[in-house]
């Protein structure tokens, strides 16, 4: 696919769902690929090294393919390009799932990890909307910043234009707490983009999402 700068390019024919983006701006520079229907493959590159951990753990989990390289102003700090990650991310899932024909649409998933106990509650509306529910032991993760789990979590399901709940139950470990989200999410929004053969249409009374 050729890529476009600021824009994105879609494949969604057949059983194909995927999409990509390129995003330039003077604070990021992100070339961002996602296919819903992958085998968990990830190749990611960023500033930031914890969030390469959770990508990966989303997209293997989630059975996605995932290709980021991203370069942001992290001399600043990581806000730009956690969050600009977040925005391509959501940007190419909306886009690879076009109309939404024959999707189950929810999903509602909880995975531990260790003494952590996460749950991701996902509806693939069209109308973006997002709660989290998260108190950690600590504010860093490394040199990774505890608050910009929220602002990516947030600009995917705005930019995905999805309902998105997320709650940490119980945890001591704020790495583990944190890993059992992006594992959840993975989880989670396989299963509510998974093709329900019993789902004429979209899965909305609506007769659109």
């Amino acid at each position: 696919m050729d890529k476009q700068n600021n824009g994105l390019d879609l494949q969604n024919k057949g059983a194909v769902r995927q999409a990509e983006v390129d995003r330039k701006t003077n604070e990021t520079n992100i070339q961002l690929s996602f296919a819903v229907d992958g085998t968990g493959q990830s190749e990611i590159e960023t500033d930031v090294p914890f969030l390469n951990h959770m990508l990966d753990l989303f997209t293997k989990h989630g059975q996605f393919d995932l290709n980021v390289q991203a370069r942001g102003d992290v001399d600043i700090d990581d806000h730009h390009t956690v969050e600009d990650i977040g925005i391509c991310l959501g940007q190419t899932l909306r886009e690879a799932l076009g109309d939404k024909r024959g999707i189950k649409r929810y999903a509602s998933v909880f995975v531990p990890m260790d003494e952590a106990l996460a749950q991701v509650v996902i509806d693939v509306s069209n109308r973006p909307h997002f709660e989290y529910r998260a108190q950690y032991p600590s504010q860093q993760v490394g040199s990774f910043s505890t608050e910009l789990v929220h602002e990516f979590l947030w600009k995917l399901a705005l930019e995905a234009r999805i309902t998105l709940h997320v709650i940490v139950h119980y945890g001591q470990n704020t790495h583990h707490m944190i890993e059992a989200i992006f594992k959840a999410l993975g989880r989670a929004l396989d299963e509510a983009t998974t093709i329900d053969p019993r789902v004429t249409g979209v899965p909305s009374t609506k007769g659109v999402l």
